[in-house]
């Protein structure tokens, strides 16, 4: 049976993820081809006859079987055997890891194999660019799914965490040469698609595409990240500062005022000093990607002119303050005929209807979030006559703010 389709599709999946998906068959039995351009055994020069591990892998994987493999180099593999191929042939998955390696496992494994101090940048890069998958379910569920299609049922297959491929490479290196000018521009390449990624994420956010960017934001944080001192914590700390400022000239780029960018550019500033874990760490990243999305989709005024953008932002700014046409007009120093036009074009409103709706949408979220009096929440509004801020709420909502409130406290 031809399962081409299948493993065609888990590949292209597998992608999203930086993970590569390859085949070993007796004619192409090389089990460590390259990464990224650059495979462990490129930098730290495995010897082991290809041939022969092939062979013991034929010998030693059973049909029907997933092998999950953490080899002595702290990399993540799958293993296991095509079934019905005229000829043994193998899919190998990886590699990946399940949790960030550290700088210190880094320089443990460096001292172990004994690899030169002049060589430790280059064995650092190579791990940032081993993909890093926060949820091995997400790998799992693969599995499942393409065993299903692979041999029937779910009882029909196993997936196994021992393999004694695990410990057939020998642990043993060659010294290391200096660095030669390929590797260097492998490293240059590592760091090109780092920026790349970024500039893809500040695109995707300076859009308000959330979906997009949430999209970019998994692939870029498969990358492992480079160790940059000895306390992996101020690490992800340190990244989740660089990445809310490329946040922040993202919203910038959108037209976002900056009264806006800055109310959640400090939040998140807080926020960043209280992580403590990678956890932690991945679920701010995912918060604050979220947030700035909606905030340029909810606030961008790069569609508008610049004296629209002023009247928009003034509102934003202060719903209490005097927002007539008038009042406007005298504060910008136009004629309010003008402006008025102009406002009605650009937004589809009269001022008089966009700031009535931005007082509604504020007291529908005070009403939500908060257990103020309805006198206040019309006061926070700047409608402080209540008996006509009911009369307008009832007349966008339909609905007094009594009964809205009464409908939110009964669905809780």
């Amino acid at each position: 049976m031809d399962f081409h389709k299948e493993l065609a599709f888990a590949e292209k999946l597998l992608q999203h993820f930086r993970i590569r998906l390859r085949y070993i068959t007796p004619e192409n039995p090389e089990v460590f081809p390259s990464s990224q351009g650059v495979g462990l055994q490129d930098i730290l020069n495995y010897n082991f006859d290809a041939a022969n591990v092939f062979q013991m892998i034929d010998e030693h994987c059973n049909p029907n079987t997933f092998y999950r493999i953490r080899n002595t180099l702290l990399c993540q593999y799958i293993l296991f055997r095509l079934p019905s191929a005229s000829a043994a042939t193998f899919v190998y998955i990886g590699p990946y890891t399940l949790t960030p390696i550290e700088k210190k496992e880094i320089l443990n494994l460096a001292e172990t194999f004994k690899v030169s101090p002049a060589n430790i940048d280059q064995l650092e890069q190579f791990y940032s660019s081993i993909p890093l998958i926060q949820d091995e379910n997400t790998i799992l569920t693969l599995l499942y799914t393409l065993g299903e299609c692979l041999w029937g049922d779910a009882d029909n297959f196993s997936i196994v965490d021992e393999f004694l491929f695990s410990d057939s490479v020998p642990d043993s290196f060659i010294p290391l040469p200096e660095q030669t000018p390929e590797e260097a521009q492998i490293n240059i390449q590592l760091m090109e698609q780092r920026y790349e990624m970024e500039g893809k994420l500040m695109q995707a956010v300076s859009s308000g595409s959330v979906h997009k960017a949430e999209l970019i934001l998994s692939q870029f944080s498969s990358m492992q990240l480079e160790m940059r001192t000895d306390n992996p914590i101020r690490d992800y700390k340190n990244y989740a500062i660089i990445l809310n400022t490329l946040f922040r000239k993202a919203a910038e780029k959108a037209a976002v005022h900056p009264v806006q960018i800055h109310a959640i550019s400090s939040q998140y500033a807080r926020k960043i000093e209280l992580v403590t874990s990678y956890a932690s760490y991945m679920n701010l990243l995912k918060e604050m990607v979220r947030k700035y999305c909606l905030l340029v989709k909810n606030h961008s005024l790069k569609c508008y002119s610049m004296l629209v953008r002023k009247v928009i932002t003034d509102i934003n700014y202060d719903l209490t303050a005097d927002l007539s046409l008038k009042a406007e007009a005298a504060l910008l120093n136009v004629n309010p005929s003008y402006l008025s036009t102009l406002f009605k074009k650009e937004t589809g409103y009269t001022l008089t209807e966009y700031v009535n709706r931005k007082r509604i949408d504020h007291a529908i979220f005070l009403l939500n979030s908060t257990d103020m009096q309805i006198q206040t929440i019309a006061t926070y509004c700047g409608i402080p006559d209540v008996n006509y801020f009911t009369k307008m709420f009832k007349k966008m909502i339909g609905k007094t703010p009594k009964e809205y409130r009464q409908m939110i406290t009964a669905a809780k």
